[in-house]
């Protein structure tokens, strides 16, 4: 009787999961992942690592590491977006900017609107223009060409006409005194 059978098994082997394992925890102390991508991660990897692994196989391995991550208490998308969000907004990124990069990285949308809810749209404009030099951070003098500029550039920066206006108008006592207030956030 000959039991031996060429198709590839459903379930990984125990060497493969040691595998998604050990990498999950090698992805996971590099940096923060959501569910996504540390699925899509070790699913790529795996069928990288492993020759002729069936999409069963690297499915079960993705999911076993996702669910490790999550026993292991290393992966969870609410403090990864309000972490995106705080960077972000220090960063000068709109509330909608980072609600868009959030949704690119698998985040649910209930957990991206709690997330940026709370995010401060001119505090974010406020370190735009400083890290760009616009409004009260301008060093040269306002033309036309430049304050059109400056206007669409906030307008890119997916920050509303009102928003921009506004840190284009302020003082540069005025901006810098509002970073100072955002600080604690």
């Amino acid at each position: 009787m000959d039991f031996e059978d060429d198709t590839p098994s459903d379930a990984p082997t125990p060497r493969m999961f040691s595998w998604a394992r050990n990498s999950t925890i090698y992805r996971i102390e590099k940096r923060m992942h959501t569910q996504k991508q540390l699925f899509e991660a070790i699913s790529r990897k795996a069928r990288e690592k492993f020759e002729g692994i069936s999409a069963a196989q690297v499915k079960a391995l993705a999911d076993s590491a996702v669910q490790f991550a999550y026993d292991n208490k290393a992966l969870d998308d609410t403090a990864f977006a309000e972490i995106s969000t705080r960077s972000g907004t220090r960063s000068g990124k709109s509330k909608r900017a980072i609600a868009q990069k959030l949704s690119q990285k698998g985040v649910a949308k209930e957990t991206i609107a709690i997330a940026v809810a709370e995010a401060d749209d001119l505090q974010a404009a406020i370190a735009l223009a400083r890290k760009r030099a616009f409004g009260p951070f301008r060093k040269g003098d306002l033309d036309e060409k430049r304050k059109a500029k400056e206007l669409s550039a906030f307008a890119r920066a997916g920050f509303s006409f009102d928003i921009g206006k506004r840190v284009f108008e302020m003082s540069l006592d005025d901006a810098e005194e509002a970073l100072d207030a955002g600080r604690g956030l």
